[in-house]
């Protein structure tokens, strides 16, 4: 037995609530009564439909979406998307608009770059503006009108960046693609905002294997049929999302944790609880007198990836070394930004986050 419980701070895979880990090791060899496996069921028996039907059903509540959108869920994470969105939404258009505002969002526009029939034009750089310390805000976002749509990434995990206030769009714009991976469920977004929503389940909806996928249906008409039909938005679409096999077992996973998610009160109750993590955190940074910085414009500090550092490299990797001893898990910052990094997305306990600032706490009473 650990003599203190263990803490998984990490930005992905990451933390799952202990209930649903517990209902699936209760199911792990018996779904629901069927003697199979969730892990060993064909996706087209009826008892995985009835799975992904209600994963979906749950997740429209949870977020209130529309009628007049799809939900997919689909596989090779976030990262597809920065091609098939181009792929499929970006024909007979000369332009797609990026935003970059931290290490995911740059990525993204890389990979779009790379379909050469249609130019990428660098709406806002983060980078050049504010070395990735702020966001760019949306009012000065450089954006063609005649563009195929505008992306982004609302909450840059590596940077601890976000995107506070939501943008609200008007529907004279391009539509408005957003890479929701790493705070997707946590406050509430008006989905009609959108065009499309995607993310990567690994973060705040479940394991790794799974992205989520929420389209308008007026975009699927711009879906060419020369895109091959795996990445092809529309064939998923008629085809209920079972084109090819499916991701069953994270589906069946992230319908656990919406079902969670619906029991703590839905996204309205657990928004209020994040933010009151998050502040509890940066609180304990921004008072310990310098001793602890974290260098982000406070409008754009994200509430689910805080980045924090000491004045010292060598400091930095011994507090690493001995939040591990005391249960406090996978703290190491990105290994092209450093530091220390908590992920405290929905599954996070506050418990969790008082247990690190107590660690600061002790921790620069020792070393400061």
């Amino acid at each position: 037995m650990q003599p203190f419980p263990i803490y998984n701070f990490s930005a992905g895979p990451a933390v799952l609530p202990e209930s649903v880990l517990r209902t699936a090791q209760n199911e792990m060899l018996d779904y629901n009564g069927t003697g199979i496996s969730v892990m060993t069921m064909s996706h087209r028996g009826d008892a995985f439909a009835s799975i992904l039907h209600h994963a979906e059903q749950d997740l429209r509540q949870l977020m209130n979406i529309p009628n007049n959108y799809k939900v997919l869920f689909l596989q090779g994470g976030a990262s597809a998307q920065f091609s098939q969105i181009v792929l499929n939404f970006a024909h007979g258009f000369e332009c797609v608009d990026a935003v970059v505002s931290g290490n995911w969002s740059e990525i993204a526009y890389k990979q779009m770059a790379k379909l050469t029939q249609t130019h990428i034009h660098l709406a806002a750089d983060g980078k050049r503006d504010f070395q990735y310390k702020n966001v760019p805000p949306v009012a000065s976002w450089d954006i063609h009108r005649d563009a195929a749509f505008v992306h982004f990434v609302i909450n840059e995990t590596v940077h601890g960046l976000q995107y506070r206030d939501v943008p609200q769009w008007s529907a004279d714009l391009p539509p408005l693609i957003c890479d929701m991976s790493s705070e997707i469920l946590s406050r509430q977004v008006n989905v009609a905002d959108f065009g499309v929503i995607y993310a990567g389940a690994q973060k705040n909806i479940g394991p790794a294997g799974a992205t989520v996928v929420i389209i308008r249906e007026d975009l699927l008409e711009r879906c060419s049929s020369h895109v091959p039909d795996v990445w092809n938005y529309q064939s998923h679409v008629q085809r209920q999302g079972m084109y090819n096999t499916p991701a069953t077992y994270p589906i069946y996973m992230a319908g656990l944790v919406f079902r969670w998610l619906q029991a703590q009160g839905g996204v309205e109750s657990i928004q209020k609880i994040n933010e009151l993590k998050a502040k509890k955190l940066y609180d304990a940074i921004d008072q310990s007198g310098g001793f602890y910085q974290n260098d982000i414009y406070p409008d754009a500090r994200s509430q689910m990836n805080v980045v924090f550092r000491t004045q010292d490299i060598e400091l930095d990797e011994k507090f690493i070394q001995e939040s591990v001893l005391n249960g406090l898990q996978l703290l190491r910052g990105y290994k092209a930004v450093g530091g220390m990094r908590a992920s405290i997305y929905n599954a996070m306990p506050m418990a969790g986050v008082d247990a690190l600032i107590e660690f600061m706490q002790d921790f620069q009473k020792r070393y400061g």
